[in-house]
Order: C-alpha cells, then sequence, then structure tokens
C-alpha cells in the first residue's frame, strides 16, 4: 500500500472513532431522568423522531427514536414497517425482550380493528418502545442513523432501562406524525 493510501486510510480510521466516541460520550453525559420521575404520558412525534416523557404537562425527558423501516405514513396494515398513530397505552412490560427490554402498546384500538376487518386487512400489532437487538447494543446511538424497526419506536439500551423504570403499565401513549 502507498504512502498516500496509508495515510488516508488512517485519516477515515481516526475521524470514524472521533465520530463514534462523540456519539458514544454525548449519550453518555446526558441529563438522567430521575429515580423517583413520575410519567403520566408520553408523546411520540414521528417525523421529528422525538419521544417525550411527561409528568402532567411538565417534559421530563426527550429521547431521539429510530421508528419504522416503512416511512412516516400512519400503520394501515401487518408488515408495513410503519408507526400507528393515535391515542394508546403502555399495557405490558416485557423483560425477555428480543429488543433488550420494551413497552407494548395497545394498538390497534377496536376503531382500527374494525376499520382494517372492513377492508379486509388485518392492522398488525406487536407495537413496542423497544432498545436494540441483544447482542447489538454495543450499536447505541448510531441505531438512530436510519429508521430500521417493523413498526416500533427504538433507543438505546441505556434509554428503554430509563424508560421502563420510569412508565408504569397504563401510561397513555400519544403517537402523532
Amino acid at each position: 500500500m502507498s504512502t498516500g493510501k496509508r495515510i488516508a486510510l488512517g485519516f477515515v480510521l481516526t475521524l470514524t472513532a472521533a465520530c463514534v466516541a462523540l456519539l458514544f460520550f454525548a449519550h453518555h453525559l446526558s441529563h438522567p431522568l430521575p429515580a423517583n420521575a413520575h410519567v403520566t404520558s408520553i408523546k411520540v412525534e414521528k417525523a421529528a423522531h422525538r419521544l417525550t416523557l411527561f409528568d402532567g404537562g411538565r417534559a421530563l425527558k426527550t429521547y431521539r427514536i429510530s421508528i419504522g423501516r416503512g416511512g412516516l405514513a400512519p400503520k394501515e396494515r401487518e408488515g408495513d414497517g410503519r408507526v400507528p398513530e393515535g391515542t394508546y397505552r403502555i399495557t405490558e412490560h416485557n423483560s425477555h425482550s428480543d429488543y433488550h427490554l420494551s413497552l407494548r402498546v395497545s394498538y390497534p384500538t377496536p376503531e382500527q380493528q374494525r376499520t382494517a376487518a372492513q377492508a379486509g386487512i388485518q392492522p398488525g400489532g406487536d407495537i413496542m418502545v423497544h432498545g436494540i437487538a441483544n447482542g447489538f447494543g454495543w450499536i447505541g446511538p448510531l441505531q438512530r442513523m436510519k429508521d430500521w424497526t417493523a413498526g416500533c419506536m427504538a433507543v438505546t439500551d441505556p434509554e428503554i432501562e430509563e424508560i421502563y423504570r420510569s412508565v408504569p403499565d397504563g401510561t397513555v401513549i400519544e403517537i402523532e406524525y
């Protein structure tokens, strides 16, 4: 390998390492949610790739998220890779998730089930707020570079640990464009 190519390769590797380190430290230096935080609702803004936890009307913390690989349109059918829109509830905490930890969202609503049945399609389900696929937690905030889920909302593993601890079952989650 020529000297010029070695220098270029060294520069690219150094720049890549610096970017990864910056993302890692930016993530870990963020303000943690207080241990006694009381979350009463969640708001998801798909287009902004943002999930915010609230106590009453007061925002407690906002997270950057990855969403479904099917784009920003509302979920219509099983397998479309989209995140639904509407008002739901967190119905379950799953500590045995394939994605570190997860919170189940109550999609589909009875109305969404009726609409899908009238159209002769399945509305889908298994919509979650979750971490990164087990074994890949080291990816951390890099997972935000691409929308990759099957219709869920993904955060890093440390973030889902914080959310999982702070959000009780029954919490309202509003998902909007």
